[in-house]
């Protein structure tokens, strides 16, 4: 693995230079609109330099680098199962089931952002079916209920709440929908036809500045209804999610789903919410542990399937989606190598919806999670299910606050903020000023010039010499290294062991924890 020559850039005129269009001066491409290289197509006759090439030139789109940067979301499983015990419901659940007489989403608001949080996703349609705010294409929502007379709106709440604490809004909508199964219209054989969205229903008083016409079978032209509804109704929102389990429908009845259209309209109604996990933007990690694989690549070949749903073109759960190895083997069902980063969901309890049996993951497990997520180039989606009364468990709550504590009690003060900085070709060196202990190293790259880091060594110079503290393969957009014990030193470097391309390198950082 041949080290790039340029791999750092590190000043502003290098790295304008470095991005500059063929034929243009830096100043003006850099007031060029900029192509979208979060995709690049592969070929039969690529040769393995030309994939890892071809992966060194792939980067992220805006609402990628602002997803990754959050760090820390949160998933919040709320609906008729929370009041029934179930996982997974059946779609036939009387929707008077449904009756959380203390609902407090500021108390939900306020324990997320207290607890580090900077997106919350609520489960507004889950398998089942049922929605969680009135809709005028189902009868299977809130409206069914007599909480709030019939007239309550959680997903009114949820934004509203979200919003006014500083956080940003997702939305989950299953593709799954037991309730249109049991209706005839989910898996009903219907043809796939050009639909007009929004459909306006009875009594509709709508006046759409625009309608489209987009492909869909009837149950697509369904999902293309409440999307509609939840993207133009409630504000901005940031993610959509689209799970990719099927529910209690049986295997055979699960319909070829209208990717292109529905990943068409959010684009239109809501361009800088990324759309996941079953979508362009972001991939599920693989599991529901919470931890990514120990070299996390945001970069991975993929293939499309029905009507242009992203894919993986190795398997969801392969240990290896990114390196050299990996692109080569996926090649013969690889259409693009694509900017797909990875985002590690888990629930803080057993189960994704609340059942009174069961109690939170302690603080250190969490902070496990953390590391094995945040730390390995990914971004945490930790579920924090609401309970019958519509709040968040006390329990959850002190446990949020005691996991936002000792993560800063892990990473309190960059002890490199500030020190004199020096960057050759392969290495950048921190002087400290002052030999300081040190037992978590924190490194970045710039994704908005890509993955490029395929190994790197920390190193400490002690006794007249430098001499290796740990190592690492990928970096992307956080890295996290816990030293096994605390090492004393003045001067600490990077040095890039291997690379696709030139390094820009974002975070260097070292800390002392004080656990």
């Amino acid at each position: 693995m041949a080290l790039s020559r340029r791999l750092f850039v590190t000043s502003a005129v290098a790295s304008a230079a470095a991005l500059a269009a063929p034929g243009l001066p830096a100043a003006a491409a850099a007031t060029a609109a900029p192509a979208d290289r979060s995709r690049i197509p592969v070929s039969p006759a690529d040769s393995p330099d030309d994939l890892v090439r071809k992966a060194a030139q792939v980067r992220p789109t805006a609402r990628q680098i602002a997803w990754q940067a959050l760090e820390r979301t949160a998933f919040l499983h709320f609906g008729v199962n929370t009041f029934t015990g179930l996982e997974w419901g059946t779609g036939d659940e009387d929707p008077n089931v449904f009756q959380p007489t203390g609902l407090d989403i500021d108390q939900w608001a306020r324990a997320l952002r207290d607890g580090g949080f900077r997106l919350a996703i609520l489960t507004v349609k889950h398998h089942d079916g049922f929605v969680l705010y009135p809709s005028r294409y189902t009868d299977h929502t809130v409206a069914s209920s007599s909480w709030q007379g019939g007239h309550g709106d959680v997903l009114r709440s949820f934004a509203d709440s979200m919003r006014r604490h500083g956080l940003k809004v997702g939305v989950y909508l299953s593709p799954a929908d037991e309730n249109q199964y049991l209706h005839g219209v989910y898996a009903n054989g219907s043809a796939r036809t050009a639909r007009t969205i929004p459909t306006l229903a009875e009594g509709d008083d709508r006046t759409p500045e625009r309608f489209y016409r987009l492909d869909a079978t009837d149950y697509g032209a369904h999902m293309l209804n409440t999307l509609y509804e939840v993207l133009t109704e409630y504000g901005p929102v940031d993610e959509v999610w689209f799970d990719g389990a099927q529910g209690r429908i049986p295997p055979g009845k699960v319909e070829d789903y209208d990717w292109d259209s529905w990943y068409s309209l959010v684009r239109s109604l809501a361009p800088d919410a990324a759309i996941a996990v079953t979508g362009p933007d972001l991939r599920w990690v693989g599991n529901e542990s919470g931890l990514a694989r120990e070299n996390e690549w945001s970069v991975v070949p993929v293939k499309e399937n029905q009507y242009g749903r992203t894919d993986w073109a190795l398997s969801y759960d392969t240990p290896d989606e990114g390196s050299r190895d990996a692109l080569v083997t996926a090649q013969p069902a690889t259409d693009y190598l694509q900017w797909w980063p990875a985002e590690c969901d888990v629930s803080i309890r057993d189960g994704w919806f609340y059942h009174a049996d069961q109690l939170p993951k302690n603080v250190d497990t969490l902070t496990e999670i953390y590391f094995g997520s945040v730390g390995r180039n990914a971004v945490l989606l930790l579920n924090v299910p609401p309970d019958t009364d519509g709040r968040l468990h006390d329990t959850d709550v002190t446990r949020l606050r005691e996991f936002r504590e000792r993560i800063e009690h892990e990473l309190p003060e960059d002890l490199a903020h500030g020190a004199r900085v020096t960057d050759s070709s392969r290495a950048r060196t921190v002087d400290l000023g002052a030999a300081r202990e040190v037992d978590r190293v924190r490194l970045a790259e710039d994704i908005r010039h890509g993955q490029q880091i395929e190994g790197c060594v920390v190193e400490a110079y002690r006794d007249g010499a430098w001499t290796e503290v740990t190592r690492a393969g990928t970096v992307g957009a956080s890295r996290i290294l816990l030293l096994p014990a605390p090492v004393r030193a003045r001067r600490w470097r990077l040095r890039i062991t291997a690379a696709r391309g030139a390094v820009r390198l974002d975070r260097f950082q070292l800390y002392r924890s004080r656990i």
